[in-house]
């Protein structure tokens, strides 16, 4: 049983270090890497374990993955993750912090995602000195999850195992800042929380000419464009009304001059879903389709379908104990439930693949505001004021989750 003394311990903890955190997080704001290079934002997480005497294994993943533990009593050790990288974004914002990498930004809020964990090891780490904490504890700090698979990468390198360091890990839990949702704010849900995505690519080969002259060629554009406008009837006709599937063509690309029609464009984007049969039925409209319309053109298609990251499916008994050590953390009317899957990707779901796993989303949304910069858009920050409950959070799952 967590007493009363050990959670206002927590408490205390946090309120002692969140000026130094929330310098770290303006620091790996300000140094933003890709997914696979966050050489110096993995640097960073290693020199913060080590001058607090936290254990902790480098390396993982391709090279920047790091994987920290915590001594507790139990066999199984509860897991908590934050991804580490950013985006290639041309970041908009002016303040002090901004990215010094023309470029590249966390838009995502990644950097906070990284405050928090390291706050929670820190947190976590000086309890333990003073009470043998009820679960070890395995700090995954995982690079590449914007579309790199870090997530996989870190799984297949065993980081749930107990082969590198610590115990196998019993249950997991991640987190999402949540610029919709209000400060403090938290919601999950059981079952899919977000989608599938699948990668599409594709090259309309046609025959070239003068534009004066279209009926002496093989238009790849207008081949394209009635393409892209019929993949619609994939949503509307051929998916039941009471699943989900979005198709979005984000990239086109294709001729040289005005008054040249080209011999060949190409476009790209994704497709999302939550259930696998709306997925599989998805890829193989996409390619009769596609193949269609391109021979009624005579032209010729080249398609590539990459699946993407799988469903993140949460766990009922991971959602269960989020659930309840939630209310009791926080004020149990700021925690609350999903009523739909949201239709985001996330590399989350190889965890959710391995052990039950829970992740839930963090409001970030100031108190008086309507709005803020979404994810993903040039002028997104990150919120420092959501940092402390994150930390309480995940300290309070570490310390509460029952493990079978």
């Amino acid at each position: 049983m967590i007493t009363t003394q050990l959670t206002n311990s927590v408490q205390s903890h946090i309120d002692e270090v969140l000026h130094e955190l929330i310098d770290i997080r303006h620091d790996i704001h300000a140094h933003p890497e890709l997914g696979y290079a966050e050489t110096r934002t993995s640097q960073v997480i290693q020199d913060f374990l080590s001058s607090h005497d936290i254990s902790f294994k480098a390396g993982l993943a391709k090279g920047t993955g790091v994987l920290g533990h915590i001594e507790g009593t139990g066999d199984k050790a509860v897991g908590l993750r934050a991804d580490i990288d950013a985006l290639p974004i041309v970041e908009e914002n002016t303040f002090d912090w901004k990215s010094v990498h023309e470029g590249c930004m966390h838009a995502c809020g990644h950097d906070g995602h990284t405050t928090i964990l390291l706050g929670t090891a820190l947190v976590l780490s000086r309890i333990a000195k003073e009470h043998a904490l009820p679960n070890p504890v395995t700090l995954v700090f995982q690079p590449a999850e914007e579309g790199g698979g870090g997530g996989e990468q870190m799984v297949l390198d065993g980081c749930l195992d107990g082969t590198i360091i610590g115990p196998e890990v019993g249950m997991m839990f991640g987190l999402h800042g949540w610029p919709q949702h209000a400060l403090d704010h938290v919601a999950t849900r059981e079952g899919p929380m977000l989608a599938a995505n699948v990668d599409i690519s594709v090259t309309i080969r046609g025959v070239g000419g003068h534009a004066a002259f279209p009926y002496m060629c093989k238009d790849p554009i207008l081949c394209a464009s009635q393409i892209v406008s019929s993949l619609q009837q994939m949503v509307s006709r051929n998916t039941n009304p009471l699943d989900s599937l979005v198709v979005s063509i984000t990239q086109m690309h294709g001729g040289t001059a005005k008054n040249i029609i080209p011999d060949e464009v190409s476009f790209s984007g994704t497709m999302r879903y939550l259930q696998q049969e709306t997925g599989d039925l998805a890829k193989k409209q996409f390619i009769k389709i596609v193949n269609g319309v391109a021979d009624a053109h005579g032209c010729k298609a080249t398609i590539t379908l990459r699946d993407g990251y799988p469903v993140t499916r949460n766990h009922a008994d991971a959602v269960d104990s989020f659930f309840e050590i939630a209310k009791s953390t926080i004020d149990a009317d700021r925690v609350s439930e999903f009523e739909h899957p949201v239709m985001g990707g996330e590399d989350f779901s190889y965890y959710c693949q391995k052990v039950p796993s829970c992740f839930f989303a963090l409001g970030l949304l100031p108190d008086g505001q309507e709005s803020m910069a979404s994810l993903h858009q040039p002028t997104f920050d990150f919120n420092d004021d959501a940092i402390a409950t994150g930390i309480k959070l995940f300290c309070a799952l570490a310390l509460r989750t029952e493990l079978g």
